[in-house]
């Protein structure tokens, strides 16, 4: 009887955690002398309107902010934002009157017009203006780069891929105004590439169904070493040739409806029968890859189809 082989032990990396209060600042130390410029931004707050309630330094970085009241017609969003939720606005509206008391100050970094720009309080910010505040508590911060960098912090409410390629997109497009560096160098502001292209496609059709797309984009798709400005041309080509590549699969779903196939898995199951991508290893180029998909949409075989094929379909359905 051959000897059995002796199972080699796994061993799980963990995550390298910090000793135990070895970063930072003590509590006493984030209350200090505000430097110059801070003492500059405390004047403009309070000409503006707002009241400074205290200067602190935060206690990770020791990094200089403000706790202050705004005028809230003063607050604005960041216009690169994902779409208001008027249901989750009434909804918080509804919990901050319940308690009679506003907890969770927003972030907010003051621009050159004297709009206070914050990119982390949308709703709330809809839900004091619903309920008649006439003013917010906000973490005043002077560096401008924090409203573009806090948005991977969000969590006031759930992302779907229709949300989060949007959100992105809108602040590619802000950043490429403001910091027109290469794409590569904001991969932890914009999540993953595949979103950039799909937030382009969403502009141009709300109903777009990205989430079928995004395992392939996933492959194909990469952040870019060009400068915003010139990545964003890329990425409306890149947009453009996925949205041929839609149409022809939506041609092919419809034939299928035709032939009284009825799922809202229709359009999932005729990309994942032309994807060759799942016969292949590794990153595949973009453009080739596309005009592979299109040209076997345009080809599908409806007549080949059994309704069986498509019972056994799963994924994300259309939007």
């Amino acid at each position: 009887m051959a000897e059995k082989k002796e199972k080699k032990k796994t061993t799980r990396r963990r995550k390298q955690q910090a000793a135990a209060e070895s970063r930072g600042l003590g509590a006493t130390q984030l209350i200090a002398a505000p430097p110059p410029a801070l003492q500059k931004l405390q004047e403009t707050i309070e000409s503006d309107g707002g009241a400074v309630l205290v200067t602190y330094r935060d206690p990770l970085a020791g990094n200089w902010q403000i706790l202050a009241g705004l005028p809230l017609a003063k607050v604005q969003p960041t216009p690169y934002q994902r779409d208001l939720s008027e249901t989750h606005v009434a909804r918080l509206a509804k919990a901050i009157d319940k308690l009679d008391r506003f907890l969770d100050p927003v972030i907010a970094v003051r621009s050159d017009d004297g709009t206070y720009w914050t990119p982390n309080g949308y709703h709330r910010l809809g839900a004091l203006r619903q309920l008649g505040a006439k003013s917010i508590v906000a973490i005043v911060v002077p560096d401008h780069a924090v409203a573009h960098r806090i948005l991977v912090l969000n969590t006031e409410k759930a992302h779907n891929v229709r949300e989060r390629a949007l959100e992105v997109t809108r602040l590619e497009h802000g950043l490429a105004e403001l910091d027109d560096r290469p794409e590569k160098e904001f991969e932890t502001e914009f999540e993953e590439p595949a979103l950039l292209t799909l937030g382009l496609c969403y502009q141009q059709n709300g109903r777009f169904s990205g989430g079928v797309y995004q395992p392939i984009l996933k492959r194909i798709d990469e952040f870019l070493a060009v400068k915003l400005s010139k990545a964003l041309e890329i990425r409306r080509e890149r947009a453009k040739r996925l949205l041929e590549l839609d149409e022809a699969v939506s041609t092919a779903v419809g034939g299928l409806k035709a032939r009284g196939f009825q799922s809202p898995y229709l359009k999932a199951f005729v990309v994942a029968r032309i994807n060759f991508l799942r016969f292949k290893k590794g990153k595949a180029e973009f453009g080739d890859a596309v005009d592979r998909l299109t040209a076997a949409a345009k080809k599908f075989d409806i007549g080949k189809v059994k309704p069986d094929q498509v019972v056994a379909t799963g994924g994300p359905a259309e939007e």
